[in-house]
Parts: structure tokens; sequence; C-alpha cells
């Protein structure tokens, strides 16, 4: 089953200072169809305007993976993690038992990035924060582990899920296939570029809710980046 959400069909809020689409419910927007995907609660499509920003607010028990599209993300927290995550970068932030954290677009231009949210597999531990710098080159043609909880995964950020954030770049009319066993569930959204995912279009921003699909047969219908959550 593929299950596809139109860019336009998506949630959605603006504050002036920050314009976001929501493919789950959050804050203002709740639909009782689109509150979760298995474990991944919440997958945001924000774009910050320069110089503002979320100010110190407070999280728990939530994995939350930061992932730039253009622009860059400056963050701060109560542990006294600062770090700046440019475009084509990764933060994660592990909640656990209780952190507060700021996150400002300090840049000239306007930020666009995902934030995603997933379910940690127990709650309360010690909070935690990273980032790292993941090259497009390295995720042409097939996917990479971005962020992760699974084994094997050894150059991926750390989260506390049994589930991957994935990034990959294709090129018009390049393919990829990627295995998803039926106990599991896939959150596809190109960021940029347009895709056929076994048979159905997904464009750009667009989200494609999977499952029961042993494997994904991906091409690009043009030139393609594409971001990914595997859970249960």
């Amino acid at each position: 089953m593929i299950d596809l959400r139109p860019f336009e069909s998506l949630g959605g809020a603006d504050h002036g200072w920050l314009h976001a689409r929501h493919h789950f419910s959050f804050s203002g927007y709740q639909d009782p169809a689109r509150m979760n995907w298995g474990a991944l609660r919440v997958w945001n499509d924000d774009a910050i305007q320069p110089n503002t920003g979320f100010p110190p607010h407070a999280h728990q028990d939530m994995e939350i993976i930061t992932y730039v599209l253009e622009g860059a993300i400056s963050h701060q927290d109560s542990l006294g993690n600062q770090g700046r995550t440019e475009a084509g970068d990764v933060q994660v932030m592990s909640a656990g038992s209780g952190i507060r954290h700021a996150e400002y677009n300090l840049e000239p231009g306007v930020t666009r990035l995902f934030q995603i949210w997933i379910l940690p597999a127990r709650a309360g531990g010690a909070p935690s924060w990273g980032a790292r710098p993941f090259p497009k080159g390295d995720r042409a043609g097939g996917f990479v582990a971005l962020a992760s909880g699974l084994p094997g995964d050894d150059g991926a950020l750390p989260i506390r899920t049994p589930g991957r954030v994935l990034g990959a770049t294709l090129r018009a009319g390049e393919s990829l296939a990627y295995d998803l066993p039926p106990e599991r569930r896939a959150y596809l959204v190109p960021a940029r570029g347009a895709v056929e995912v076994n048979g159905v279009h997904v464009g750009t921003r667009d989200g494609a809710a999977i499952s029961g699909e042993p494997v994904l047969r991906i091409t690009a219908l043009s030139d393609a980046e594409l971001v990914m959550v595997d859970t249960v």
C-alpha cells in the first residue's frame, strides 16, 4: 500500500517568521487519519525567516532529527551544546528525560528544513545532541543512513529507536531498490524533484506512506533528493 499525501493536502501554519507544512497532526493542525506512521510522529516542512527561530523550549522522550535543505540552523541547548548545521547536513537531539533547546536562523536568507520526530524505544535516559555533514555525492544512486538505531548503520547519527532516516540523490532516469520487511513502514518525501515508487508518482515535497510493499522500486522522473524514514 502506498498512501500518497500531496503537498497541497498537508496541514500548515503561517506565523510570519515561520511558514510550516505538517505531514502529521501537529499544534493547531489535527487530523485523526494523520496522527503518526508507526513510530514516526512528526514530519514538518519548515521555512524560517532570517534572524528568527524557535526560542528556548523543552522536549522529553522524543528523537528529533533536523535535515537542512537550504541555509543553516544554529542550535543551543541546556547541556551547553552549540552548533551550526548547514544545508545537506543533519542534527539529532535525543530528548530523553528532558532537554531545553533553541533553534535560530542566523543566516541572511530563508532556512528550509525537515523536522522529523520519532518515538524512542524506551522512555527516559540522558538527553544528547549531535550533528554531522553528509555530502550529497556519497548518497548518489542509493540510500545512505543519516540517523539510525539499527545495527550496521555505523556512519549514521545514533537515535534510540529501531528505525533509520535515509537520504539519497538520483539523476533523472536512475532507479534504486529498497527492501521493506512486512513488519516495517516507510515514509518518503522528495525534497527536490519527482519520483515514481512502485508505479505511484510522488512529487516534490509530497509524502508517501508505505507499508506491505516488499521491495520499493524508486525511479527519478527528474533529478531528485530523497529523504525517507524506515521504522516499525
